[in-house]
C-alpha cells in the first residue's frame, strides 16, 4: 500500500458534520455552539493522548527546521528541541497544526497561523556528529541555502520510531538508504 503521508493529529479542517451525531447522542442539553466547542477540546484531548503515545526519548536533541510564512513574507529558520523527546515535537502555538510523517519518513507539520502558514521538519542528530558540522549547518538553515543533503548528511528521520509505535511502515528507497548513512 502507498501512502503520502501518515497524519498523526490535525486540528485542521475539523467538520462537526463528522461529530454530530455522537455529541448530540451524548449531550443532548447543549447547544450546537457548545458542542462544537466541546468537539475542538475532545481533538485537544486527543492530541494529549498522541504526545503519551510518542514519549520516546532519543539519545540527541531534536532539530526542528522551519519555512515560515509571516507577514512579510517566507523565512527559514531552526530550533532545538533540547529535550530530544519525540512527544515534545507535538506543540504549537498556532491556530490549526497537522503533524505527519511523510513517505520518506520524516515527521512534519504544517501550522496555520493568522499570516501563512509554517512547515517544520523535525530531525534528530545522529550519533558521532560534530559541533562543527552541526553549527555549519545551522549556518545553512539560517541563511536559507541549507540543501537536503545538507541536512540527512548529519541528521536522521524521526518516521522510524513513530511508524513502530503505530504499526506503520516507511518505504526504503535505496537512494534515501545511502543518503541516510
Amino acid at each position: 500500500m502507498s501512502y503520502d503521508r501518515h497524519i498523526i493529529w490535525s486540528n485542521y479542517a475539523l467538520d462537526y458534520e463528522d461529530w454530530r451525531v455522537d455529541l448530540e447522542a451524548e449531550y443532548p442539553d447543549l447547544t450546537e455552539d457548545q458542542r462544537i466547542a466541546l468537539m475542538y477540546e475532545i481533538s485537544g484531548d486527543y492530541l494529549d493522548d498522541e504526545r503519551a503515545n510518542l514519549n520516546i526519548q532519543l539519545s540527541h536533541p531534536i532539530l526542528v527546521i522551519g519555512d515560515l510564512g509571516l507577514w512579510n513574507g517566507r523565512k527559514s529558520g531552526y530550533k532545538e528541541i533540547a529535550s530530544g523527546n519525540i512527544r515534545d515535537c507535538l506543540y504549537s502555538d498556532t491556530d490549526y497544526s497537522t503533524w505527519y510523517v511523510d513517505k520518506q519518513g520524516d515527521l512534519r507539520c504544517d501550522a496555520v497561523h493568522h499570516d501563512g502558514t509554517n512547515h517544520y521538519l523535525y530531525r534528530s542528530y545522529k550519533d558521532g556528529v560534530r559541533d562543527s558540522q552541526i553549527n555549519l549547518l545551522k549556518d545553512k538553515l539560517y541563511n536559507g541555502t541549507a540543501s537536503r543533503a545538507d541536512i540527512t548528511r548529519i541528521t536522521r528521520r524521526l518516521g522510524d520510531e513513530i511508524a513502530r509505535v503505530y504499526g506503520f511502515s516507511i518505504p526504503r528507497v535505496r537512494g534515501a538508504e545511502i543518503r541516510e548513512r
